[in-house]
């Protein structure tokens, strides 16, 4: 699909830009402006070597402004891959520069920051869409089909299990601060929990069993499904198996039988430009139910005696 549209991206330098600027060039549009506070971005010379660039959000926001006198060079889009805790700003900003705007996940940290943002859809006209890159999986879209197929009344037994083994640079980075990044269960969860929704339907029932800055375990129950769930940045949860041989462990066990979705990720991105650009996007609402999920689990009372509890916790509870 060849679309033409100028895009601007923010974050440029961050570790999921790559996929965004691919995205961007893959689906036929123009990468015209970029911006991080960091320059390590020579990423930018194989696929937009003719973008702009600035490390001052004033001086790239000048810029997007005076791209604005002519049609031609008038920014249509914002991609958004700055830290957690700038998204929902600079997903404003984006707006108020008559763009619409394409933000990476987590999109906001609760849901008056969502509001917020859709306030400032209204006041400017355009939209926010979110990368819920899941919902374009085959796996899990089969998946999907196959819960829908069966009756109504009927709930799965769902374990999901993510360890992706990070080193001490995360927790000295902005990641490692909560305030930044609302914690691992946020960073590197919100897309599982709206995968979850996407396919169970609406949520009913959501404990914590474990949080800590490394890991976070719990027990959700939606109306097709129970589920436990695992997310893990240490290395030493890695399964027996797994460990010395892969550093990040998924997997999706439904009713007792493995969810195989290990490969197809690497084109997800570029689907969703696709979905978005031609006006099938994930918005605001989309992303509302995986929002309020991070948001109640980072307010939770961590409750160990609740029952259903993951397996790998087995080995951290004392």
């Amino acid at each position: 699909m060849t679309t033409n549209k100028n895009f601007a991206l923010i974050g440029a330098a961050g570790y999921i830009a790559p996929r965004h600027m691919r995205a961007i060039k893959d689906t036929g549009n123009t990468l015209a402006v970029a911006y991080d506070i960091n320059d390590s971005v020579g990423i930018i010379d194989s696929l937009s070597p003719d973008a702009a660039f600035f490390t001052e959000f004033e001086s790239f926001y000048e810029h997007a402004h005076r791209l604005r006198r002519s049609s031609a060079t008038a920014l249509n889009y914002v991609s958004i891959c700055s830290p957690n805790h700038l998204h929902h700003a600079h997903s404003a900003a984006g707006l108020r520069l008559g763009c619409d705007v394409i933000c990476e996940k987590p999109l906001v940290p609760s849901l008056d920051a969502l509001d917020e943002l859709t306030r400032v859809e209204s006041e400017t006209g355009q939209r926010v869409c979110t990368i819920l890159q899941l919902r374009h999986h085959e796996a899990i879209l089969k998946l999907r089909d196959k819960v829908a197929a069966v009756p109504a009344d009927t709930k799965f037994d769902v374990d999901l299990s993510y360890i992706t083994s990070r080193g001490k640079w995360y927790l000295a980075s902005w990641k490692g601060d909560p305030r930044k990044s609302f914690g691992v269960a946020t960073n590197i969860g919100v897309h599982f929990f709206d995968m979850l929704h996407f396919i169970f339907g609406k949520l009913q029932v959501n404990v914590v069993h474990w949080s800590a800055e490394s890991k976070a375990a719990g027990f959700l129950e939606y109306e097709r499904a129970r589920v436990r769930w695992f997310l893990s940045i240490d290395a030493d949860d890695l399964p027996p198996e797994v460990k010395g041989k892969k550093t990040t462990y998924r997997s999706i066990t439904v009713n007792g039988g493995e969810l195989e979705f290990s490969e197809g990720f690497t084109d997800l991105h570029t689907t969703s430009y696709r979905e978005i650009l031609a006006g099938r996007g994930y918005g605001l609402q989309d992303a509302r139910q995986a929002v309020e999920v991070v948001q109640a689990i980072r307010s939770a009372r961590v409750n160990p005696s609740h029952s259903e509890h993951h397996p790998f916790l087995k080995g951290l509870r004392t």
